[in-house]
């Protein structure tokens, strides 16, 4: 089942990546967008919490910690893709769960076998290939902090998820916790971006309005996104699940070439193929 979870996790998390590059070049304020995403989050948690009569334990206080994680990543990927190079962005975005399977190692003593590190390798080559662009040079690194620094922290949100399956935390007020702390980090944002007035955007179809409820829309994809992927870490080693959710690119990539005409490379078709095998393998291992 976790195979299953996972794959379905990289769907909704491909369709939030779509929304989310498309958004990033509208004239519109981030803030605002991820503030309305992850207020939909909390409001979608609460509600199943409140439903299934979930229990409110101390380790659900492990959210907060995930939502400090997500905010920062979210906003760094967002950042990443406004003022750098969106492929180059997109690559070390798509290598967390290199630092998820070290880490995995080291705290928790997850191993993998032949097979699954062989599985592991083949789709993250795939994710490089799929990524990678051939105009990415040294002399060209627009955004590689920001996506360095998303790189480092959606990996340790992957963790604190697989931590909070490890001490059996209560899947939907810890995600409660999760996004309301997103939502007052990105307001506390916006609030001060707001007070200081230094960028209006004149003329802008995208009241604040409009935008926080587009935001509440990309953060349906979000939560949905979450919950499957938590079940999938429940189920799955740490690693391999970061993995093939890492594979929500190839969503985004079938958006830029069906939607947007874009046209594949070679380099791009091999690493679908690649990326595509090592699913397949992912699915031996997990039968």
């Amino acid at each position: 089942m976790w195979l299953l979870f996972s794959v379905l996790a990289a769907l909704c998390f491909g369709l939030r990546g779509i929304l989310y590059h498309w958004s990033s070049q509208q004239s519109l304020n981030r803030n605002v967008l991820l503030c309305g995403t992850f207020a939909m989050g909390a409001v979608v948690s609460l509600a199943c919490a409140l439903v299934w009569q979930s229990e409110w334990e101390i380790s659900a206080l492990i959210g907060i910690q995930m939502g400090l994680f997500s905010f920062g990543a979210n906003a760094s990927m967002f950042k990443g893709f406004a003022v750098g190079k969106a492929s180059l962005v997109a690559i070390l975005t798509g290598l967390p769960s290199v630092v998820v399977v070290l880490f995995a190692y080291v705290l928790w003593g997850e191993r993998l076998n032949l097979l699954q590190l062989f599985a592991f390798v083949v789709i993250v080559i795939g994710i490089l290939f799929v990524r990678y662009s051939n105009d990415i040079t040294l002399k060209n690194l627009q955004g590689a902090g920001w996506g360095l620094i998303a790189l480092l922290l959606f990996a340790a949100n992957d963790l604190s998820s697989k931590w909070t399956t490890l001490v059996h935390a209560s899947l939907f007020p810890t995600l409660f916790f999760m996004f309301a702390t997103g939502t007052i980090c990105f307001a506390i944002w916006w609030w001060k971006d707001k007070k200081n007035a230094a960028q209006q955007t004149a003329r802008s179809t995208w009241t604040e309005r409009k935008t926080f409820l587009f935001g509440m829309g990309v953060g349906i994809t979000n939560v949905m996104g979450m919950i499957l992927i938590i079940h999938g870490f429940a189920n799955g080693i740490t690693g391999l699940v970061s993995a093939v959710v890492a594979l929500n690119v190839l969503i985004v990539l079938l958006y830029t070439r069906f939607i947007l005409k874009d046209k594949f490379s070679k380099l791009e078709q091999s690493g679908l193929a690649i990326a595509m095998v090592g699913i397949l393998m992912m699915k031996l291992v997990a039968s």
